[in-house]
């Protein structure tokens, strides 16, 4: 039994290591469902962008994600589309989404 336990914390430590070698902060299975708004523009995972001018987001940093929202929430960052999603987001969602983009594949292009 004890070897069983270590086995699974061994696996547990494995599967959560590139997030925390990556400094994830936010919750990517939270994430994955407060994405469905950016899905539209984005596509589900944020590599499937229907128009060359929404930029591909997947496989992004977690700090660049988080910064860039932050940034179009502060108005540092302008984009009047990205501006009215920002705003409604609190940190903690913003860290979600975050993580959720940064795991689910590469970028092709950023912007």
């Amino acid at each position: 039994m004890t070897m069983l336990r270590t086995a699974s914390a061994l696996a547990l430590l494995v599967l959560s290591a590139p997030a925390l070698a990556a400094g994830v902060k936010g919750d990517p299975v939270a994430g994955a469902e407060k994405a469905k708004t950016c899905a539209s523009c984005h596509g589900a995972t944020g590599n499937e962008s229907l128009d060359d001018t929404y930029p591909k987001i997947a496989g992004q940093y977690p700090e660049y994600l988080a910064k860039a929202l932050h940034d179009y929430k502060s108005g540092e960052r302008e984009n009047a589309i990205m501006a009215g999603f920002a705003a409604g987001l609190s940190d903690e969602d913003i860290d979600d989404l975050a993580a959720f983009f940064s795991t689910t594949g590469k970028a092709t292009c950023t912007t």
